[in-house]
């Protein structure tokens, strides 16, 4: 049992270093709105996971995965939501400031945000139903609890590392104040990150 979590936490380090979607966004919330908003926005993302670890739990994500015409309706539905929140960052005012006297959401917003986008990502569900059973250290005893005590793991990791990038990006946000066209840049930022991910999930 050791040896298989020791595995699968250095695993899902690698995995939450690696650049990516979710990092990218989180970093420019972290820009943007200052470091609880990125932390918010973290905690949103990854408890989205605990959707996936049930599913997965008790077999679901295998039942939905199976299904060409379910899945494939995830998928749109989940790339015409992000569609929308690009949408709604283009129609913004792109004067971002880094003041606390800025306008922007609130963290309940963002941690919503971040719950509904990992949810509707049916690319999350399929990585959890590749990686997560072979980490399974009695595939005869009870594989929900070991699933669960897997989600667990991935998600208090996931949460560690992305907290870190988001203090990172909300300390070097103050000193970027005076450059304004950087608002300019995280607002077309946030509208390729939420097109790409639209894009990737639609993705066969």
């Amino acid at each position: 049992m050791i040896e298989n979590l020791l595995s699968f936490t250095i695993a899902t380090l690698f995995l939450a270093m690696a650049p990516g979607p979710d990092n990218i966004y989180v970093i420019a919330q972290s820009l943007t709105n200052g470091t609880k908003s990125g932390i918010a926005t973290t905690a949103g993302l990854i408890s989205g996971c605990i959707v996936h670890t049930t599913l997965l739990a008790f077999g679901l994500s295998a039942i939905i995965t199976t299904s060409e015409t379910l899945f494939y309706g995830i998928k749109v539905l989940g790339a015409l939501y992000l569609v929308y929140l690009a949408y709604k960052v283009l129609l913004s005012d792109s004067k971002i400031s880094f003041s606390e006297k800025a306008p922007k959401k609130t963290n309940i917003q963002l941690f919503k945000q971040g719950v509904i986008m990992n949810i509707i990502n049916p690319k999350v569900m399929i990585f959890f139903l590749a990686f997560f059973p072979g980490f399974l250290w009695d595939k005869t005893g009870n594989t929900v609890i070991q699933f669960y005590i897997l989600g667990i793991t991935f998600m208090v990791v996931s949460f560690i590392v992305f907290s870190s990038l988001s203090i990172l990006a909300g300390y070097f946000s103050s000193l970027l104040n005076e450059f304004k066209f950087i608002s300019i840049v995280l607002k077309w930022l946030q509208i390729i990150v939420f097109v790409g991910i639209a894009i990737v999930i639609l993705i066969p």
